[in-house]
């Protein structure tokens, strides 16, 4: 075995040097920083008044990972005496603290997000404001921008309502410990064990969340599934990698807030305001998407429908559930990436062909989300009768550098995530692994670890192996610099 100690990489440096070269600036500029120090030593008020509602008595939680800091959304949950379900969603009022065209504002409309590298994050924000002043951390009094929307029994979205109110989270609840508790995994998380209204609220939260999911995916909304892993640190090196999976307490989360944003977006466009759009277009390449189901012996028709599409895709996941992630993945590429766009009153509506909505935009994250942050100023100012703070031009161009940014930061945390994979395996040389060939064709032969879920190049005993074909493989050799894992059939 090689000695691990011997062989240390600086995934932090590395990092911070694969950031710069996709185009980010990691650090803060010194207006911005002059900025925050004002912004910590006067914050500003946080109060009730005639156009902020008191909603502190509410029993509000959040759910986020484990680490998590920088919460942007709070949540609640009411029954309603026709047995409807009223949710609120809380939006952390970030406009409040960064208000647009300051030095910190600047800095976020270049960086346009916060990227998770998995030893370091890049905050859009400073993290005095997006982990501390501006987040709605447990216990604390904050201002929001409160989404509201009444559900029926079908999971239609019937009413709703944008406001602002002071708020406190009355919980802060990670993903891991209540969805594992809504599933019957496990006991409930100590918060959630001592409080029966808890309880109570988040089973009722999870309720309205299926029924919104399963509106979804009755009009096409796509089940798709990807393979995400998490670093396993031991005192501050990285000693292996985990499987990070989907459980109630995510998809509660994911089911509300597409709804939250489905409202944002229908009230500006209710309101004849101009705002920035989250679209994923209609695949151009549908035939291929159409070829690679019949690869399958599935038959999807010739004309995009995303309804067909997930019926697929959910018969796939029953039938071959090792494989669907690969097939989710492939599908993702082929519908090619989300995009922000400029949508003006009247124009006609793009949507967004994953989720199988019309109206889409992305509202509840201004923590680490530039979009949201300017949409939330859009929505703030109709709810003041005041003007738009941005003129066309100015969201056409926002929107055009959220999307280049975005693209960018997937591709710095997936090469950060190959790097972590290789540093996570190097003091493996010579395990041996239960494996899965994802990818056979003129460029390589490619497997995934079943355990840990990591993938690298089968570089000897790939004669006559193809995807879907299960083998024993032994880890031959890593390269963290490149990110790069090497197998042997064993």
């Amino acid at each position: 075995m090689q000695d691990f100690r011997q062989q240390h990489f600086d995934l932090q440096a590395s990092a911070k040097q694969t950031m710069i070269e996709f185009g980010f600036q990691p650090d803060f500029p010194a207006e911005a920083q002059k900025q925050l120090d004002v912004l910590v030593a006067h914050p500003p008020a946080v109060s009730a008044s005639s156009s902020v509602r008191d909603l502190r008595n509410l029993l509000w939680s959040s759910i986020d990972n484990d680490t998590s800091r920088d919460l942007d959304q709070i949540e609640y949950a009411e029954r309603l005496p026709n047995d409807d379900i009223k949710v609120l969603i809380g939006i952390a009022d970030v406009d409040t603290f960064v208000a647009k065209g300051t030095p910190i504002d600047a800095y976020a409309a270049i960086e346009t997000t916060t990227v998770y590298t998995g030893v370091r994050n890049f905050s859009m924000l400073p993290e005095q404001l997006s982990t501390g002043l501006t987040s709605l951390l447990e216990n604390l009094e904050r201002l929001s921008v409160i989404i509201e929307y009444t559900i029926d029994s079908t999971g239609q979205v019937i009413t709703s309502d944008v406001y602002r109110a002071l708020v406190s989270n009355k919980a802060q609840l990670t993903y891991n410990a209540v969805g594992a508790w809504l599933e019957g995994r496990a006991d409930a998380p100590d918060k959630v064990a001592d409080s029966t209204d808890l309880q109570a609220q988040l089973k009722l939260q999870d309720v309205a969340a299926q029924c919104l999911r399963k509106d979804r995916f009755s009009h096409g909304a796509l089940n798709l599934q990807t393979n995400e892993t998490v670093p396993i640190l031991q005192s501050g090196e990285i000693v292996g990698i985990a499987g990070q999976e989907r459980n109630h307490a995510t998809d509660l989360i994911e089911d509300f807030m597409i709804a939250a944003n489905g409202v944002i977006a229908r009230t500006l466009r209710d309101k004849k305001i101009s705002s920035i759009r989250r679209i994923v277009k209609t695949p151009e390449r549908w035939d291929r998407i159409v070829a690679l189901a019949a690869e399958h012996g599935e038959k999807l028709p010739a004309t995009p429908d995303s309804k067909a599409l997930n019926d697929m895709l959910i018969r796939r996941k029953a039938a071959d559930p090792d494989h669907f992630p690969d097939l989710s993945l492939t599908v993702i590429k082929l519908m090619g990436p989300g995009e922000y766009i400029l949508e003006r009153p009247g124009d006609p509506e793009i949507g967004h062909f994953g989720l199988a909505v019309l109206d889409y935009t992305h509202s509840t994250a201004p923590n680490r989300r530039f979009a949201d942050l300017v949409t939330q100023r859009l929505m703030k100012a109709s709810l003041a009768g005041q003007a738009s703070p941005y003129s066309d031009a100015e969201l056409s161009t926002v929107a055009q550098n959220c999307t280049v940014k975005g693209n960018a930061e997937r591709k710095v945390e997936r090469t950060m995530a190959k790097r972590i994979a290789a540093v996570a395996m190097r003091n493996r040389i010579g395990q041996v692994f239960d494996a899965i060939v994802t990818g056979a064709n003129a460029n390589g032969t490619f497997v995934r670890a079943l355990q840990p879920h990591v993938e690298g190049m089968l570089v000897h005993g790939q004669q006559g192996l193809d995807v879907g074909d299960r083998l024993r493989v032994k880890l031959v050799r890593t390269d963290v610099q490149q990110g790069y894992i090497d197998f042997a059939r064993a």
